[in-house]
């Protein structure tokens, strides 16, 4: 039971938000205020998590429900009573995301040996999908706010931050049209925006 280790909660807070700022650097401010609400998702989460387990606070004070604080307020363990549920989230949901954090890196690292070489890339993990980075994220987030220790904070903030940071693709698409044309529309045609596809689907094409 880790309740109240709020020193462990600034460390985790620190760490997470490093990697976000790492392979999700804001460009301009628009962006920046994107990365606020994903910044303000992960201290609120990791506070809970870590701190004081708001979520279950509300669920008994205001709702009634009979909830003990065990598991470190998992919300999986006091809905169904078995502490197994705890072990079960949390393997299901480091596997997520484990398979997002992947797609971000695979991303950041296509994306900026494609600047840097003035070319778009439409090779790798955006041959699947167009924005793996923000996939990515979307990824992480389910798996961690949702799967894993879904909390009042992860369960309300997930759709704004993936309609937050869609709007921020259709953004960064026209711009690329700009830049790209034709080229670019055609492979918006063949590859979708936020699903990846099968990799089967690549080696048909090929």
């Amino acid at each position: 039971m880790h309740v109240g280790t709020w020193g462990l909660a600034a460390v985790v807070i620190v760490f997470v938000s490093w990697m976000l700022y790492t392979y999700l650097a804001p460009a301009s401010w628009k962006e920046w205020s994107r990365a606020g609400v994903v910044q303000a998702f992960i201290i609120a989460f990791y506070a809970e998590m870590y701190g004081f387990p708001l979520t279950i606070y509300l669920l008994t004070r205001f709702f009634g429900l009979d909830l003990a604080w065990s598991e470190g307020g998992n919300l999986w363990v006091q809905l169904t009573g078995k502490p197994m549920a705890h072990m079960v989230s949390m393997v299901l949901g480091y596997a997520i995301v484990f398979y997002g954090a992947t797609m971000v890196v695979e991303g950041w690292r296509a994306i900026h040996k494609a600047r840097t070489e003035g070319r778009m890339v439409t090779d790798g993990v955006y041959a699947r999908v167009r924005h793996p980075q923000y996939t990515g994220l979307f990824i992480i987030l389910f798996g961690e706010g949702i799967v894993h220790w879904p909390t009042v904070v992860s369960v309300v903030a997930f759709p704004v931050i993936v309609a937050a940071y869609t709007a921020l693709a259709r953004r960064e698409e026209r711009q690329v049209i700009e830049q790209f044309g034709d080229a670019y529309r055609d492979y918006m045609r063949r590859v979708p925006a936020f699903i990846p596809r099968p990799k089967g689907a690549i080696r048909q094409e090929a």
